[in-house]
């Protein structure tokens, strides 16, 4: 069974902050199954987004388990235009804006490599 995206997001945002980092939920989306999209800022500020992996990155022996797959997207304004064509095609994502403390971004979100 797969956890919901309510749950994810929180749980996300939680474990950010209990590695000594910042997190928060920027839109809230579709409870059950909307689409997760993680901006992730340095301690400099600079952003990067993170959303759904493909589907061919998934572990056929893990189907449940939610992977992440960097955007191409370097500047905040790129960032802003890519959400918001996702939210046209899709209403129900979610946003979440992280600064990771201690646990590395790649660890928190189980990026897939490009």
């Amino acid at each position: 069974m797969r956890v919901t995206s309510e749950l994810w997001a929180a749980a996300l945002v939680r474990r950010v902050f209990s590695d000594g980092g910042f997190g928060a939920v920027v839109r809230r989306g579709g409870g059950e199954a909307g689409a997760v999209f993680v901006i992730v800022r340095d301690r400099l500020g600079v952003p990067r987004l993170f959303g759904p992996a493909p589907q061919s990155d998934y572990d056929s022996a893990k189907p449940q388990e939610r992977r992440m797959a960097a955007l191409p997207a370097e500047t905040e304004e790129a960032i802003e235009a890519r959400l918001a064509r996702e939210r046209r095609f899709d209403p129900d994502i979610w946003i979440v804006e992280i600064e990771p403390g201690s646990t590395p971004a790649e660890e928190l979100l189980g990026i897939t490599a490009p």
